[in-house]
């Protein structure tokens, strides 16, 4: 696969200059219809990058064994989450999908066999932040699934198979938490900003200075780094979708953060732009 043949998907997909790359801390489903700030700091990321023709989402909510790809014209709204207000299962996201990038995204990762998958659709991990940044819901939309079986650095390497997407105006959405342990939740400061246990604070920090010196080995062995990250990752399931995002970075990329904020004691809503 080159770029020449990344040409003949379509003509949505045109040449474009180079398109950022994207981690969200996508927290609670509430996000989704709540004003705050975060959702403001979603909104603001998108009207600081070009509107892409498409976008790829890699979602914590999309676990899987192996790796698929969503291939439908028309991906449903998944609520895939209980307890919330009936208001939370009313929302829709009506983005049309994008078949010829599901085949191109499977044919860029080969030798790796990636499913294309006609069942799934777009789970809230990718519809709660991208109906905010892109409310029309008129930019394809495809989900790619992470695969359960492999490391971080499997992730790792095999985003950075995808880095011919993002010259053709594909905006590539990694979704998740960097520090994400709900049984740990403080449920009394659930919506104080800047709320985090010792160990969240010290997990934040260590992060985000990895993040900012472009040191991501210790990010990829996150389970070599101390009680604090053993804490902010107990399972690896919102934290390798920033994995990917770090897959993509370039030499010639910048790095920066937004939303960089703890809340409940135990969440973080750090988010990442790459480019």
């Amino acid at each position: 696969m080159n770029l020449n043949d990344l040409q003949n998907i379509s003509g949505l997909f045109s040449n474009t200059a180079k398109m950022p790359v994207l981690f969200l801390g996508h927290g609670s489903p509430m996000n989704a219809i709540e004003e705050n700030q975060f959702v403001q700091g979603f909104r603001k990321a998108a009207s600081e990058i070009p509107k892409p023709n498409a976008i790829l989402c890699i979602s914590a909510h999309w676990f899987t064994d192996g790796t698929k790809v969503t291939a439908m014209s028309m991906p449903r709204t998944i609520h895939d989450f209980g307890g919330f207000p009936q208001a939370l299962f009313d929302v829709q996201y009506p983005a049309p999908g994008s078949p010829e990038l599901a085949k191109e995204t499977a044919e860029l990762l080969e030798p790796v066999f990636v499913e294309e998958d006609h069942s799934w659709g777009l789970d809230h991990g990718a519809w709660s932040v991208i109906k905010h940044m892109y409310p029309e819901a008129d930019i394809p939309v495809i989900q790619m699934s992470i695969d359960y079986s492999k490391p971080p650095q499997y992730h790792f390497d095999l985003a950075q198979k995808l880095n011919k997407l993002r010259e053709k105006g594909i905006l590539i959405i990694g979704s998740g938490n960097i520090i994400h342990n709900l049984r740990l939740i403080d449920w009394r400061n659930i919506n104080t900003v800047g709320a985090g246990w010792d160990w969240a604070v010290e997990a934040r920090e260590k992060t985000n200075n990895w993040l900012l010196d472009g040191n991501f080995d210790p990010i990829i062995d996150y389970h070599k780094q101390g009680i604090s990250l053993q804490y902010a990752v107990p399972t690896p399931d919102h934290y390798l979708p920033l994995i990917y995002t770090l897959g993509l970075k370039t030499s010639s990329d910048e790095l920066s953060l937004f939303n960089d904020e703890l809340i409940g004691g135990s969440l973080s809503m750090t988010s990442v732009r790459i480019g």
